[in-house]
């Protein structure tokens, strides 16, 4: 299950995930509200929240995440993950070495942290 952060910026958009996240979060969920935030900003920052109940991504959510990420490939300008499932954490700077942007990994403890890093020299955008 995918439920929206509240309290971002103008730009900004976060999503924290509990249980299993399935195709149907990314359909109904996170890709409407990432492609709502695009009609009204050319870059988006990303917060990605896994909650200590996380376990898991169905392989749909997967594909999904992977397409969102093709279609705005360009459009992310920062993307801050916060878990501690350690491939997650080993695969945030492999994807900011593929992706234009700054990709950054927190501990599940550093979510006050990631929140001040999104939101950091936003209003000299």
């Amino acid at each position: 299950m995918i439920k929206q952060m509240k309290d971002l910026p103008a730009g900004v958009i976060g999503f924290t995930a509990h249980g299993e996240v399935t195709a149907e979060d990314y359909e109904s969920v996170i890709v409407p509200d990432i492609e709502a935030v695009f009609t009204l900003n050319d870059k988006v920052r990303l917060l990605y929240h896994f909650a200590e109940d996380f376990t898991g991504f169905e392989s749909r959510a997967l594909w999904d995440d992977a397409k969102l990420g093709l279609r705005h490939f360009t459009g992310f300008e920062r993307v801050a993950v916060v878990a501690d499932v350690e491939w997650m954490r080993q695969a945030v700077p492999a994807l900011g070495a593929l992706m234009p942007g700054d990709f950054r990994a927190f501990r599940a403890n550093q979510l006050d942290a990631a929140r001040s890093w999104i939101v950091e020299s936003l209003q000299q955008h």
